[in-house]
């Protein structure tokens, strides 16, 4: 059987299941031996939650379970093991987002912890508990939510970084705790628009593997995919209206960018 592995952490799932990535990539590797599986990859998403959804692309909004898909559609896959399904997915509408681009690929789950578990499965009472196990999780986590949420809002009220995911072409200046241009990033960001603009008729496919070319890399080192562009080009509003840098031109003075 040849399969791939799926392996993800979030900073509260991480914390609250101890499944570190290293601990399940050690435990799917020992799984596929024993059972005789070819692993062809691993793919892993740290720091994401398993709710997170492109809501307008009606995506599973995570880079690398994104990459395993793009790799699902053009190698011969018999399974996606993973440690459980909670990996996979945290809520009922990724839980459907998942079973369909599976399906559409003819790829089932091997859930380490479920070892009965199938996408094709018809157990009313297994349907059951999971349902009502998804609907526990969703409701700790808008417990989780609106904690933190009075928290962050202080924090934005009184001029600091209010913590999240930071968008390519910052960081955060930890001794004073707000958001800096990262010079190299945006640079990045702007070949973006630039190349949008220059090729309007091109992919997002296109633009990443143009970007990929010219040596740019994702905030986490790694190589654009469709994912990453539609997420700057999102943020068209956002990038013009918050952020400049400044580079020199030809004849030595500077000009603002964006």
């Amino acid at each position: 059987m040849k399969v791939i592995g799926y392996i993800r952490v979030s900073t509260q799932g991480q914390a609250r299941d101890g499944y570190s990535l290293a601990y399940q990539e050690d435990e799917i590797k020992a799984y596929c031996q024993a059972h005789g599986y070819t692993l062809l990859r691993l793919f892993k998403d740290e720091g994401i939650s398993g709710a997170k959804v492109d809501e307008e692309a009606l995506e599973v909004d995570r880079m690398d379970f994104q990459e395993m898909l793009e790799y699902l559609a053009h190698h011969e896959v018999d399974y996606v093991v993973t440690l459980n399904t909670s990996r996979l997915w945290r809520s009922d509408i990724v839980k459907v987002l998942v079973y369909r681009e599976l399906k559409k690929y003819g790829v089932d789950i091997r859930s380490l912890e479920q070892p009965q578990y199938s996408i094709h499965k018809k157990d009313p009472s297994d349907f059951l508990i999971n349902g009502l196990m998804e609907l526990l999780d969703q409701y700790q986590r808008l417990e989780i939510s609106l904690k933190l949420g009075r928290g962050r809002n202080k924090k934005a009220q009184q001029g600091g970084y209010a913590g999240g995911n930071v968008a390519l072409g910052y960081k955060v200046e930890k001794s004073k705790k707000r958001l800096v241009i990262d010079d190299r990033q945006a640079k990045t960001v702007q070949r973006v628009f630039d190349l949008k603009e220059q090729y309007p008729s091109w992919t997002l496919t296109q633009l990443a593997e143009r970007l990929n070319e010219e040596g740019h890399r994702t905030k986490q080192g790694k190589l654009f995919t469709k994912v990453q562009v539609k997420r700057i080009l999102d943020r068209k509003a956002f990038y013009s209206g918050l952020y400049h840098y400044e580079e020199i031109t030809a004849n030595g003075k500077h000009q603002a960018i964006l």
